[in-house]
């Protein structure tokens, strides 16, 4: 019987070596990001047909403004998940591009820790707001919509990254003391 050693680097692509956990998480964040993608592309369309309507046949999207801010906290919240797990999200590496893979993986699984406490932590204060919000009736000043629900949505995408952090800083830990994920 022959013993394949363990790898001694960090896989190129991280997604590469996840389970099946990590791949259906990062299936969910893909498709969670999608629709914040296509939110943004909605947004823009509406933004479009506002300022040309404006300038060209005196119409404008009633509450164009308010629909812009709440559509853009919701579709941005939506992202941090995946650039999270695809490793996309702003690393500054200056300190470190010389370390041994091991090291970085251990530092790396820090980051992601800190990042999973973040998320859990935004997404807690972010769902007590709506509640507040809620609580006091708070809606929109053109459109009377209530504020409670467009924050209420920004809390799966902000509990999403607070997943993908402990996932990918066990995930990390794994890789670094070479065991398989």
């Amino acid at each position: 019987m022959v013993e394949v050693p363990a790898p001694t680097t960090i896989p190129v692509a991280i997604t590469d070596s996840f389970g099946t956990l990590g791949k259906l998480l990062l299936r969910v964040s893909r498709l969670t990001a999608i629709g914040g993608a296509l939110i943004f592309v909605a947004l823009i369309v509406m933004s479009v047909i506002s300022i040309v309507g404006r300038k060209l046949f005196g119409f404008v999207v009633p509450g164009d403004v308010e629909i812009l801010e709440m559509g853009a906290a919701f579709g941005s919240s939506t992202f941090f998940a995946y650039c999270h797990l695809t490793q996309s999200d702003i690393k500054v590496d200056f300190f470190t591009h010389s370390m041994v893979q091991r090291k970085i993986a251990l530092l790396d699984a820090c980051g992601s820790l800190m990042v999973g406490l973040f998320g859990a932590l935004i997404a807690w204060r972010t769902a007590v707001g709506a509640l507040s919000l809620k609580a006091v009736g708070e809606t929109s000043d053109i459109l009377s919509f209530p504020l409670w629900i467009a924050q209420g949505l920004m809390v799966p995408g902000f509990a999403l990254l607070s997943v993908a952090g402990f996932y990918m800083c066990i995930h990390l830990l794994r890789l670094a003391s070479g065991r398989p994920s």
